[in-house]
């Protein structure tokens, strides 16, 4: 399985971006997603993650009601949008999967992931 995270850029506070995760390989809508980040000298934190079907979502708190994670099957493609953006915010964000089929679950360790993508950067100046 193969993912490729696109999307990133710098940007104003306040401003939005949206990123995107392709994923190769396997049955997408067997697999649950998530995306992550991390910034300079500082641990990957979990950010948002979404459940095999699409019906379940979960969020940092830092986040919370400015980003939306969503996930096209036909497509196998996730989507994070992220609304008034931050300074903090700045980071590099991967997305991550793993397999759980029928389960309509969210996983935030990032342990629970199987696979990862490279990163899109997003810089956000003040």
């Amino acid at each position: 399985v193969q993912l490729q995270a696109s999307g990133g850029g710098l940007v104003q506070a306040g401003g939005s971006l949206r990123l995107t995760c392709a994923v190769s390989g396997g049955t997408f809508r067997n697999y649950f997603m998530g995306w992550f980040r991390q910034a300079p000298g500082k641990d990957r934190e979990f950010v948002a993650a979404i459940s095999v079907n699409g019906l379940r979502t979960g969020y940092a708190d830092s986040v919370k009601g400015r980003f939306t994670i969503s996930r096209d099957n036909a497509q196998s493609t996730v989507y994070l949008q992220m609304e008034s953006l931050k300074p903090e915010d700045t980071a590099n964000y991967s997305c991550a999967g793993g397999y759980a089929p029928q389960r309509p679950l969210v996983f935030r360790n990032l342990d629970r992931y199987q696979w990862w993508g490279q990163g899109t950067l997003v810089t956000v100046s003040s």
